[in-house]
């Protein structure tokens, strides 16, 4: 007999749908991108409230070489994620997603390390205990299960694409970067005329993948996990940011995490503190000073991109 849909639930990161039977049985919901929704929302909230690097982003505590370090980390990833997608791009599951020309980020994050870095940039970065967890499981499942890859494409390009307008206008004037685009083509998709024609037709490959339920859940399950790898990302460089000289950008560019989602859609805000009276405080003074100092007008950007993109995953 049909079991009727009464309900659907998200317990413990796993899609269910609880029939008028009271059994709970591991089902797909109307389409993949849902599941993967709903599947990953806790991940999504438990990073938010956990991760003192981003808490510290909002309120534009931030550092530059933090960002240089941050910048290392997602060519490391990239590399490793689009070298996987390269390898099985005549998979029947990686293939409908594969868009190398459009989305690929390797050489973008490349040309702005150079910028960073210099010439010699990659003397100077390496593969950090932070991240070799991830790139590891890239490997993995590039090797011997690659339709998870369709988690690492799905959650990464279409984060990235929903946050890079956000992110680039926040990178470019924290940073003080010129406006021809140096230091920003990561956020730059060149090759993409129209984000929201190009965001329907991926969302449109993913949810026509022909997939079973549990290889679904497989993918939900993968995803999760990159919130795991990326904590262990933002960790590392909160501990690297405790034996470096504080480093703050301008006042004006911070902004609360409703601000950002505020709308339905990621925004740049400006402050809407009201403006106090009188004199400010003297340690207030200072602070404004400091500000004004060269070497303080400087700003973290690149894990905007990573965090604009989670939450706007949410809102697409």
């Amino acid at each position: 007999m049909e079991t009727k849909v009464t309900s659907y639930h998200v317990t413990n990161h796993r899609a269910r749908i609880i029939g008028d039977d009271n059994d709970e049985e591991l089902l797909s919901p109307s389409n993949l991108l849902e599941m993967l929704r709903e599947g990953t929302k806790e991940s999504h909230n438990r990073l938010m409230e956990d991760c003192q690097y981003l808490k510290d982003f909002f309120r534009g505590c931030i550092r530059r070489e933090l960002f240089k370090r941050a910048a290392a980390a997602l060519y490391f990833v990239y590399t490793a994620i689009e070298e996987e997608m390269e390898k099985n791009n005549n998979h029947p599951h990686i293939s409908p997603v594969y868009f190398p020309a459009e989305l690929h980020r390797q050489e973008a994050l490349a040309q702005d390390l150079e910028y960073f870095y210099g010439e010699d940039w990659k003397s100077q970065i390496s593969i950090s205990p932070g991240i070799k967890p991830c790139l590891d499981r890239i490997k993995e499942v590039g090797e011997k299960d690659p339709v998870l890859l369709v988690a690492h494409a799905c959650s990464r390009y279409m984060g990235d694409l929903a946050g890079a307008q956000f992110a680039r206008r926040v990178a470019q004037k924290a940073l003080k970067l010129p406006s021809t685009g140096e230091g920003l083509n990561f956020y730059q998709f060149e090759n993409i005329h129209s984000l929201n024609g190009f965001k329907q037709l991926f969302h449109s490959r993913i949810n026509k993948l022909e997939l079973d339920t549990e290889t679904k859940q497989r993918i939900v399950d993968e995803s999760n996990r990159l919130f795991v790898f990326d904590m262990m990302m933002f960790t590392e460089l909160e501990e690297i940011g405790k034996t470096i000289e504080e480093e703050v950008h301008e006042p004006g560019l911070g902004h609360s995490h409703a601000d950002i989602i505020q709308g339905g859609e990621i925004k740049m805000f400006p402050n809407h503190a009201p403006a106090t009276s009188g004199n400010l405080p003297h340690v207030c003074q200072c602070v404004m000073m400091l500000l004004r100092h060269p070497r303080c007008q400087v700003a973290l950007a690149a894990c905007v991109a990573v965090l604009a993109g989670f939450t706007a995953w949410y809102l697409l």
